[in-house]
C-alpha cells in the first residue's frame, strides 16, 4: 500500500495525507477545507483505522472540515518506538490538532478506545468544543462489570502477544462483529494491519486497558470520568447494542455520566456500528447541524393524572371491576394508591426512575400505574402481544430500574434477561423464587407511615414508555410527560362527554388503563387484551353487565368476534348491552359494514372511530352517521387543539413537500397538538425524521384532506407504490376489491424496483386455490380497480400486526408476491 491511498471503496484518494508532528509522522484522513465553520474530529478505536470514518467525509456538509487521524502505531501512521499510553495519546491528539491549525469550533467523534483519547483531548480544549459525539465506548467500568470478557481474555500477556500480534485472531474478530460488511470493506479494514510488527501496537492498546486498581493508566482514566459531567456541550451516544465488547451497561453508564445526552440505538447494529448502520453519518451530520430548538409554547396546566381519584376518595362506588374477580371502590383505589406510592418512595424509588409493568390488565396493574405516577416515577409498558424476544429487547432499550410483575411476568422478565437494578416487586405474594423481594401489598403497609413524603410531579416530567405496536419495523419506545398525558385525558373527556354518571369497559390495551384518570368506573373484561379475538359477544356483555357500562371501547378484531359469536348472546346479555350509549373503537381502520352490523348487538350505542396512533391518540373522530365512500377511509375532522396537515409525495413515494393544509394534496399526515408524544426514546435519529418540521408529528400514514376539511387514510407511507404512471395508495384499491363478490379480505401491494414497481392485489377468496387466481377473478378484480394491475394472487389469510390483529403487513405479502411471481411454491 502505498500513500495517498487508492482504490478502497468508499475513500477519496484526496483525503489521505501525512503529516510530521513532534517527529512522528500521522496519517490522516482530511477534506481540508479551509476557514471552516466547524471541524469534526474522528478517533478510531483498537484494531481499527481511519477508513471507519469514510462516510462522514463523505457526507460532509459544505464549510465543514473533517479530520481523522490513525492515531499512532496504528493504521497508516508511523510504527513507533515504544508503547504509548491513554495520556500519551492524547497528548499526541493535542499535538496533531495543534499541528493542523484546529482551533475550533470542535466536535469530537469517537468510538471504541478512542472514546477516552477523544474525551481526554474534550476536557483538555474546553474553549475549542462544540459537541460530543460517542459510540460502543467505554470511559470506565460499569458498576457490577469486569469489563468486556473478550478484552479480558487478553490479560495474559502470552495470550495477548498470541491473539493480537503473532496472528491476526483478534483483529479478525472484530471485523466480523460487523456481519453485514462486504469482502472488499472487510479486505481494507485489515489492509494496514498485514504483519505481526505491524500489528504490535494492537497488543500494546489493549495492554493499557486499566482493568485491575494500580494500572498506571487508571488514574488517567478517572480524572476524565470525574470530569464528564463538567462538560457543558451537548452529546450524542450512537450505539449498537449487540455489541459484545460494549454492551448495554456501557451505554447506560455515559447516559448516567452524560443525563443530558441525545441517544440513538441501531438495534440490529453490533460493535462496528459505522458500518452496520449506514445511515449512521447522516445522523451525525444532521445533530452536528441541527438547529436551535424552538421553544415549547407554555399550556394551562391540567390536574394531575389521579386527580379524579382524590375527587371521589369517599365513593364507595366500584373504580375497577375485574370479571369473575375483585370489584375496589374509588375510596380503598384512592387510599391504596397513596400508600403504595409512599411505599415506593420509602423504598428508595425516585423520581424519573424507569418502572417495568409486567401485569396483565386488573386491578393490581391499575394499581401499579397510578401509584408509580402518584410517586413520581415512569411506567413502562410493552404488551406480551410483542413476543418474549420483541418484548425483551423492547424494556432493556428503556434502562428499566425497577419492576412489577405477576408469577408469570416474572418469570418473563429471567427469560427476558431483563435485570433491574432496584426493586422487584409482586403483583401478588411476594415470589422470592422469582426474584421479587416485596409484593404491592407489603408496599401499602409500609406507605402508611410515610404519606407526607409524596412528591408532586411537575408537568414537564415523564412518566410513561410505552411502545409502538412493531406493524412496520421494531417496537418503538414513545416517551410521554405529565403534561402531555393530561392534555389527552382532558381531550378524551371533553370530546365524548364523559361525566361521572359514565362507566367503560375497555377492550382496547391503550384505553384499558383511562378509566381512573377520566374518573369513570372501569370493567376489565375476560380476555387477553393483547389478543383482540378472545372477546367474544359473551364475555362483552358480562363485563357491561358487572359496572353497567355506558361506554365500549374494542378493536375492530374484537368487534369481529363479538358479531361471529353474537348468537350466544342470553336475554340478559342483550339487556346490559342495550344499555350502551357510545362505541368506539380504534387501532386499525374500521369497516363502516362492521359498525352497521354492530347496530344489532348495541342498539341504543352510537359508534364512533377516533383515529390515532401510539404517538398521539386520538386526532379525529367521526361517528357512523358521518362515514362516507371515498378514497380511502375517512376519519373525520380534527378534534378541538389538533391540527393536522399534509407534506405531498414525489414521484418515488418520498414526502418531502412542504406542510400543506390544502384539501386534496396526498401526503404524509403530520399532526400537531397538546398531546403529542414528547420524543422517542433512545432513537434520535427517528425522532428528528419524525418531527422535521418543528412543533410536529409525521405520523407515518399518507392521506389528504377534503374539501370539508375532513381527513382520508389511505395507508401507511412505506406501503405506498411508486410505478411508473405514478404513486398508488392500497387502501381505496383493497375497498374496490373487497367488493368483488367471493372476495373476503384484499390487501394492494408493490413488486418490483421503485419508481417502476408493479400493483399486485393479494386476496383472501375462499373456493380459490393459493398461487395465481382464477381468470374470472382477476378480471372481476382488474374490473373493479381503477389502477393497472400486474396480477392477482390468492391466499388462505393475510398477515397481521400482533396488537390489534387488523393491520395487514403489506411488506411481508410484498415479498411473498415476489416469491411468487418469480415462480416459488406459495
Amino acid at each position: 500500500m502505498t500513500l495517498p491511498l487508492d482504490g478502497l471503496p468508499g475513500l477519496d484518494p484526496a483525503w489521505s495525507r501525512t503529516v510530521t508532528v513532534e517527529g512522528n509522522t500521522w496519517h490522516v484522513l482530511d477534506n481540508q477545507v479551509v476557514d471552516p465553520v466547524g471541524t469534526v474530529l474522528c478517533v478510531h478505536g483498537n484494531p481499527t483505522w481511519s477508513y471507519i470514518w469514510r462516510r462522514v467525509l463523505a457526507e460532509a456538509p459544505p464549510g465543514w472540515r473533517v479530520v481523522a487521524p490513525d492515531q499512532l502505531g496504528m493504521g497508516w501512521s508511523e510504527r513507533t518506538a515504544g508503547p504509548r499510553t491513554l495520556a500519551q495519546r492524547i497528548r499526541d491528539l493535542s499535538a496533531l490538532t495543534e499541528a493542523l491549525a484546529i482551533t475550533g469550533p470542535v466536535v469530537t467523534l469517537a468510538h471504541d478506545w478512542g472514546g477516552a483519547v477523544s474525551l481526554g483531548w474534550a476536557v483538555a480544549h474546553r474553549d475549542q468544543l462544540q459537541g460530543v459525539v460517542l459510540s460502543n465506548t467505554a470511559i470506565a467500568l460499569p458498576p457490577g462489570t469486569a469489563g468486556p470478557a473478550v478484552i479480558r481474555l487478553t490479560n495474559n500477556a502470552a495470550l495477548r502477544t498470541l491473539a493480537c500480534v503473532t496472528t491476526p485472531a483478534f483483529l479478525k474478530a472484530t471485523v466480523a462483529l460487523s456481519r453485514k460488511t462486504p469482502a472488499d470493506v472487510r479486505k481494507a479494514l485489515l489492509a494496514p494491519y498485514g504483519t505481526a510488527s505491524r500489528r504490535r501496537a494492537i497488543g500494546e492498546f489493549v495492554a493499557d486497558i486499566p482493568f485491575v486498581p494500580g494500572h498506571p493508566t487508571r488514574p488517567t482514566v478517572e480524572a476524565i470520568a470525574g470530569q464528564l459531567s463538567t462538560l457543558d456541550v451537548p452529546a450524542l451516544l450512537l450505539w449498537g447494542p449487540r455489541d459484545p465488547v460494549f454492551g448495554e451497561a456501557y451505554l447506560d453508564d455515559l447516559r448516567r455520566r452524560l443525563p443530558r445526552a441525545d441517544v440513538h440505538r441501531y438495534a440490529a447494529a453490533s460493535h462496528l456500528v459505522m458500518e452496520d448502520a449506514p445511515d449512521y453519518a447522516s445522523t451525525v451530520w444532521r445533530w452536528v447541524t441541527r438547529p436551535s430548538p424552538v421553544p415549547v409554547r407554555a399550556l394551562a396546566e391540567q390536574p394531575q393524572l389521579w386527580a379524579a381519584l382524590e375527587d371521589r376518595a369517599q365513593d364507595h362506588e366500584p373504580a375497577i371491576v375485574e370479571v369473575g374477580g375483585r370489584t375496589v371502590s374509588w375510596r380503598v383505589f384512592n387510599r391504596r394508591v397513596a400508600e403504595v406510592a409512599a411505599g415506593l418512595v420509602a423504598q428508595g424509588v425516585g423520581r424519573g426512575d424507569r418502572v417495568a409493568l409486567l401485569v396483565p390488565p386488573s386491578a393490581d396493574l391499575a394499581l401499579a400505574v397510578y401509584a408509580v405516577w402518584r410517586a413520581g416515577a415512569v411506567i413502562v409498558v410493552a404488551d406480551k402481544g410483542l413476543g418474549v424476544r420483541g418484548m425483551g429487547r423492547a424494556l432493556r432499550s428503556a434502562r428499566v430500574d425497577h419492576l412489577v410483575g405477576t408469577a408469570e411476568g416474572l418469570a418473563a422478565a429471567k427469560a427476558m434477561r431483563l435485570r433491574p437494578t432496584g426493586l422487584r416487586i409482586s403483583a401478588g405474594p411476594p415470589y422470592k423464587l422469582l426474584g421479587a423481594s416485596v409484593s404491592l401489598a407489603d408496599l401499602a403497609r409500609a406507605g402508611r407511615d410515610h404519606l407526607d413524603r409524596l412528591p408532586e410531579p411537575s408537568g414537564d416530567d415523564e412518566c410513561a414508555v410505552v411502545f409502538t405496536s412493531g406493524a412496520t419495523g421494531p417496537a418503538k419506545g414513545v416517551v410521554y410527560r405529565h403534561r402531555q398525558l393530561r392534555a389527552q385525558v382532558a381531550l378524551i373527556k371533553a370530546a365524548y362527554e364523559l361525566t361521572d354518571g359514565d362507566r367503560i369497559v375497555a377492550a382496547f390495551a391503550p384505553f384499558a388503563l383511562y378509566g381512573p384518570a377520566l374518573g369513570i368506573g372501569s370493567a376489565v373484561p375476560d380476555m387477553d387484551v393483547t389478543s383482540p379475538g378472545t372477546l367474544s359477544a359473551a364475555k362483552l356483555a358480562e363485563a357491561v353487565a358487572a359496572i353497567d357500562a355506558t361506554v365500549v371501547f374494542a378493536s375492530p378484531a374484537a368487534l369481529r368476534n363479538v358479531l361471529a359469536t353474537a348468537g350466544a348472546l342470553t336475554g340478559e346479555h342483550r339487556k346490559a348491552l342495550g344499555r350502551v350509549r357510545l362505541l368506539m373503537s380504534a387501532g386499525a381502520p374500521v369497516p363502516s359494514a362492521l359498525l352497521h352490523q354492530l347496530a344489532d348487538v348495541m342498539p341504543a350505542a352510537h359508534a364512533h372511530t377516533p383515529y390515532g396512533m401510539t404517538e398521539v391518540l386520538p386526532v379525529t373522530d367521526i361517528s357512523l352517521a358521518q362515514i362516507d365512500d371515498g378514497e380511502g377511509v375517512c376519519v373525520g375532522r380534527p378534534l378541538p387543539g389538533v391540527a393536522v396537515q399534509v407534506s405531498p409525495l414525489s414521484s418515488l413515494g418520498v414526502a418531502d413537500g412542504e406542510l400543506t393544509g390544502s384539501p386534496g394534496v396526498l401526503g404524509e399526515l403530520a399532526v400537531r397538538a397538546a398531546h403529542v408524544k414528547d420524543h422517542y426514546d433512545a432513537l434520535w435519529a427517528v425522532e428528528q425524521a419524525s418531527s422535521r418540521d418543528a412543533g410536529w408529528h409525521r405520523t407515518g400514514d399518507v392521506g389528504h384532506l377534503d374539501d370539508e376539511g375532513r381527513l382520508w387514510v389511505e395507508g401507511r407511507l412505506v406501503h405506498v407504490i411508486a410505478t411508473a404512471a405514478g404513486v398508488v395508495t392500497p387502501v381505496g384499491v383493497e375497498q374496490r376489491v373487497e367488493s368483488v363478490a367471493g372476495v373476503e379480505q384484499a390487501a394492494a401491494v408493490g413488486v418490483g424496483p421503485v419508481g417502476t414497481a408493479q400493483v399486485v392485489v393479494v386476496v383472501v377468496a375462499p373456493g380459490e386455490r393459493e398461487s395465481l387466481a382464477s381468470l374470472a377473478l382477476t378480471d372481476a378484480v382488474r374490473a373493479a380497480c381503477a389502477v393497472p394491475i400486474a396480477a392477482v394472487l390468492v391466499r388462505g389469510s393475510l398477515p397481521v400486526d400482533i396488537r390489534h390483529q387488523s393491520k395487514i403487513d403489506r411488506q411481508a405479502l410484498s415479498l411473498w408476491a415476489a416469491d411468487v411471481l418469480a415462480g416459488a411454491r406459495p
